[in-house]
């Protein structure tokens, strides 16, 4: 799987303080599922539910929250643009004290992957990207600010 770990990368990018603790940040595969495409060969696709927990975080929630959507935007695009799979983004916190919270984001992935002979024998596994969404240039600049205070930054 090739997800958990993308987002794993971008949200210790652009948050401050992942950078600064990495292990504040857990991530967990929950009900996944192997669903075959029911066309001829072995290609399939995973189905799993992302769970994100940020331990003892102490800054503003949208600091994680936009970086999420951003990521989403790019690698699960139905689940911003399709008012049904709007709802499935789901998130708990535990109120800590001194402002720190632990954050649970549950999110719904998919990740397809083809398995196709090869020419000279066996298969070659293909993990297939999703298709680029409009407004989302590669190497792009992101600064989030909530009021003056920079909450996060990365490139997409």
């Amino acid at each position: 799987m090739i997800k958990p770990p993308s987002l794993r990368e971008h949200l210790t990018a652009a948050l401050p303080e992942l950078r600064r603790d990495p292990e504040k940040l857990q991530v967990f595969i929950d009900a996944g599922q192997i669903i075959a495409t029911g066309v001829p060969g072995l290609s399939f696709e995973y189905q799993y539910s992302l769970n994100l927990v940020l331990l003892d975080y102490a800054g503003h929630p949208d600091a994680v929250m936009v970086p999420l959507l951003a990521w989403l935007a790019v690698h699960q695009p139905e689940l911003l643009h399709h008012p049904e799979q709007r709802q499935r983004i789901r998130f708990e916190a535990d109120l800590l004290d001194g402002g720190r919270v632990d954050l649970s984001i549950e999110i719904p992935l998919t990740e397809r992957v083809g398995v196709h002979p090869r020419p000279e024998g066996g298969h070659t596994v293909v993990h297939y990207p999703e298709p680029v969404p409009e407004g989302f240039a590669a190497g792009e600049h992101w600064q989030i600010y909530l009021r003056d205070e920079l909450l996060a930054e990365w490139t997409t």
